[in-house]
């Protein structure tokens, strides 16, 4: 599965290069998207429940679905889609290049990205950064950790948590820095560093797909702070922004409105006004971003809604088997909110 990631990257990247030249003369992302026929979506270098190419090389996951939605909006095709798997490095400069036309791959929101050439769109997924560690080391919590070896990709938020961890608790910690992500789990799982850093969710998905028994390593939270995984765009194109931004809500919002893949076309009778919008059958919200009306309806009839889509790829239905936390809706105590569609 590695080999074929390193080919595709290898036989995409040249060709997504010329796609961005081709975008930034003709001024548009969804005037690019609709020429090509396709949208192009940096992926993960392989997380599965996250973003991975199953045994058939079908790409699965939160963030591939993410993805899938906004091709659903722009093309009416889930599968118009190809991923690109980026490390922590080549990420931002392969979105600003236009080489990608967004970037779904478990990246946190943060200020200083925010501010050098990427937007931000809206949250798919919560999460705190954690530590995995061997059982046998006997340690559980961050304040036991004095002097150990944590391996960590370059390019990634968490070589700044490792850091500020270390400094808070006087830990004297020794990251061990890789420049891509399956190079740092190797080396975890073959003794090279006591912990492995990454976001919780993506060391459970680690966990589950790597090590020959899970129940032999502890996942445990490296701060007290949780964190927005939030797919982004280039800066400059607003309405690609919006059109990223609503397709990813639109997710969130059927679930809010309790519209499933299985009732959808059933809440086209729908008599609240809300959800009439919502669906296309009063019209407005798609004209305003340049789609077709029933755009959000077309999302949930591929897709369902984003509560069936973290539960089919990292929630009870997968796997990983993660609870919904943080990622549930506000009325269940998460901080999942829907924005208006009006």
């Amino acid at each position: 599965m590695k080999t074929k990631m390193k080919i595709l990257t290898a036989l995409a990247m040249p060709a997504m290069l010329l796609a961005g030249t081709a975008q930034a003369q003709s001024g548009g992302t969804l005037a690019a998207v609709k020429e090509r026929g396709r949208m192009v979506c940096g992926a993960s270098q392989g997380t599965p429940g996250f973003g991975a190419p199953d045994d058939n090389g079908y790409w699965r996951g939160l963030d591939v679905e993410t993805c899938r939605a906004v091709a659903v909006a722009v093309l009416g095709d889930m599968d118009a889609v190809d991923f690109v798997p980026l490390s922590g490095q080549q990420r931002i400069p392969a979105l600003q290049t236009g080489e990608v036309d967004m970037l779904p791959r478990t990246m946190t929101w943060t200020l200083q990205r925010d501010a050098n050439g990427i937007n931000f769109t809206t949250p798919n997924y919560y999460e705190y950064t954690g530590f995995m560690m061997p059982k046998s080391l006997g340690i559980s919590e961050v304040e036991g950790m004095t002097g150990a070896t944590v391996c960590v990709q370059t390019g990634s938020t968490t070589e700044l948590v490792v850091n500020d961890v270390s400094t808070k608790h006087d830990l004297d910690l020794s990251p061990v820095v890789f420049d891509n992500t399956s190079a740092a789990r190797q080396a975890f799982f073959s003794g090279r560093c006591d912990a492995l850093i990454t976001d919780a969710g993506a060391l459970a998905s680690v966990r589950a797909s790597m090590a020959d028994n899970p129940d032999d390593y502890i996942i445990f939270p490296a701060t007290p702070y949780a964190d927005a995984l939030t797919p982004a765009v280039r800066q400059g194109d607003d309405q690609w922004m919006d059109i990223v931004t609503w397709s990813i809500q639109a997710l969130i919002a059927a679930e809010n409105f309790g519209i499933t893949q299985a009732n959808v076309d059933e809440m086209l009778e729908s008599d609240d006004p809300r959800i009439r919008r919502f669906l296309g059958t009063d019209p407005g919200n798609g004209a305003a971003l340049g789609l077709s009306e029933d755009f959000a309806y077309q999302i949930v009839k591929a897709l369902g809604n984003y509560g069936e889509v973290f539960e089919r790829n990292v929630g009870m239905d997968s796997p990983l088997k993660l609870e919904r936390g943080y990622n549930a809706l506000y009325s269940d105590g998460g901080v999942m909110f829907p924005l208006a569609f009006q």
